[in-house]
């Protein structure tokens, strides 16, 4: 028996995509923080049970989806996810044994402004999503929030889909709220940001991304991508530096995104 945890805001563009692929599941739950669009009618077509649950951080509200679900196994999704059919039979044949692994990671295809990346660090992006609730916690990162199992854990072949930017526009507005949230995790080991750190880190990153992990290979896909990750770096490190000059000043911390504010409101609940 296996349950499936999502959650939402305004995913009709998505939504369907990701239920329609795990209708062989036992149990679909989808905690939505009240969409205005169609993402809740489209759910329920789907047999998904939909949960109203005002935005806790991602963390957090994952978390909750997982508590609501009544089986041991989940498998826990984005909505912009697609479990493949490859996935789903490995899925039903391998917890229909005895199974030694509390968890299993699996891997998953990121498409960027339409294509598949098999470079750029991105390809296989292993994703500890199929697990054993009772054995599994989150880790709590403000951003890339995760899972943490106990005891063993395995790996599947069969992979998952992901549609991620769909457009340059889409990246940079998700750009400006991840590297918000991101400030605490760069700062969390007490370092100090420098000016060499403006020049040496967006440029390490990028010849990582599309040298040493070929990169180039995608194309100009693989290009923009690296670009985009170097520019995404940059404004991190800015960030960053804003927060600190603030704290030394004493003066008011910076504006913050909405996503960070309900990660600060989510620390000190």
């Amino acid at each position: 028996m296996i349950s499936v945890a999502v959650i939402t805001k305004n995913e009709e563009r998505n939504i369907e995509r990701c239920l329609r692929s795990v209708q062989w599941a036992d149990e679909i739950i989808l905690v939505d923080d009240f969409s205005s669009d169609a993402t809740v009618r489209l759910a329920e077509g789907l047999r998904a049970v939909v949960i109203q649950k005002k935005w806790m951080g991602y963390a957090k509200q994952k978390e909750f989806a997982v508590q609501q679900t009544k089986n041991d196994w989940v498998l826990s999704l984005d909505a912009d996810e697609e479990v493949t059919a490859e996935l789903q039979k490995e899925i039903v044949d391998t917890l229909s044994l005895p199974c030694e692994f509390n968890g299993f990671n699996i891997p998953r295809k990121s498409y960027f402004l339409g294509k598949w990346i098999k470079h750029s660090g991105w390809y296989p992006g292993y994703q500890l999503r199929l697990f054993k609730k009772s054995k599994t916690r989150m880790n709590y990162r403000p951003v890339h929030e995760g899972f943490l199992t106990e005891g063993n854990v395995g790996t599947l072949q069969g992979g998952m889909n992901h549609y991620t930017y769909q457009s340059l526009s889409q990246y940079i507005e998700k750009m400006n709220d991840y590297t918000s949230l991101d400030v605490t995790n760069k700062l969390s080991d007490g370092r100090t940001i420098h000016w060499y750190n403006f020049i040496f880190n967006p440029l390490s990153l990028f010849l990582r991304m599309f040298f040493s992990l070929r990169g180039y290979r995608d194309g100009f896909h693989g290009f923009l991508l690296a670009y985009y990750s170097s520019v995404s770096e940059l404004v991190l490190l800015a960030k960053c530096w804003e927060y600190q000059t603030a704290v030394k000043q004493h003066s008011a911390i910076p504006p913050v995104s909405s996503n960070e504010i309900d990660h600060l409101k989510q620390l000190s609940s």
